[in-house]
């Protein structure tokens, strides 16, 4: 795990304020992404955290608890928190798509501060990345408060964790030269779960792929990986990623087609 001393002001108070603000209906606050994962980089990581309540939240509740997360999201690391709320029934045993209380990103805050009550009213429903956040979390995650993490989480099955990373990169061909760091590596770490079972980082997908996969690609997943670590001023070959792109989702495929999914 990475060294989370930047951030551990911040999650004390996200706790201490979630306590406050749901009382007996909090069961649980867990923390997953890089910030578990060893790939941690205050510039350009997120906070992200799952919330477990025992029921649903009314609107009340759920204008004080987004008021809490944006007023902390002010002292966050460049991108933010990223928060779920969702009610325990959904977790354990697991309901795929997930259903959801309450979702924030910085992505949509602007949403929240021009017109809160559009967003407290509109803000709910499923979310199939969840699968994903939950198996990271059942992996390698941090509980912060409550129930531990295997009380709280029930298995994810693996066709629903599959689905769910593939929707993340399944358009691949057509994006990855306005998204090319991030698709550069999530592709490599679902081809390392197809192949390996493997619950990989961005950064451990990248390493992966400079193991396993063609030499050509090389240059193009270590520039991934650098500008995933920070640097600046990467200028990526736009007909290599498209090469990259079309012969991952093809691997992808077989993959997932051997595999029986």
């Amino acid at each position: 795990m990475c060294d989370l001393h930047s951030t551990e002001p911040l999650l004390r108070a996200f706790v201490s304020r979630s306590r406050d603000i749901l009382g007996d209906n909090l069961l649980g606050i867990y923390l997953h992404g890089s910030a578990v994962m060893g790939c941690f980089h205050p510039a350009l990581s997120d906070i992200d955290l799952i919330v477990l309540v025992r029921h649903a939240l009314s609107e009340t509740v759920k204008r004080a608890f987004m008021d809490m997360t944006v007023d902390l999201n002010a002292s966050a690391p460049a991108k933010g928190i990223e928060m779920s709320v969702v009610q325990a029934a959904f977790c354990r045993p697991f309901v795929y798509p997930t259903p959801f209380e309450l979702h924030f990103s910085v992505t949509h805050l602007a949403w929240y501060t021009e017109n809160p009550h559009d967003y407290i009213r509109k803000m709910k429903g499923t979310d199939p990345d969840l699968a994903a956040h939950f198996t990271v979390i059942r992996s390698r995650g941090l509980c912060l408060f409550g129930l531990p993490i295997r009380d709280a989480f029930g298995e994810v099955p693996r066709a629903a964790y599959l689905d769910s990373i593939w929707k993340d990169i399944c358009h691949a061909d057509e994006e990855i030269t306005d998204n090319t760091m991030y698709l550069t590596l999530n592709l490599a770490r679902v081809l390392a779960f197809l192949r390996e079972g493997s619950v990989l980082s961005k950064k451990e997908g990248g390493d992966w792929a400079l193991r396993h996969l063609p030499e050509t690609f090389h240059p193009l997943i270590q520039a991934a990986l650098s500008e995933y670590a920070g640097a600046k001023g990467i200028v990526y070959d736009p007909a290599a990623a498209r090469a990259y792109a079309d012969a991952m989702l093809c691997a992808i495929r077989e993959a997932a087609s051997a595999d029986g999914e």
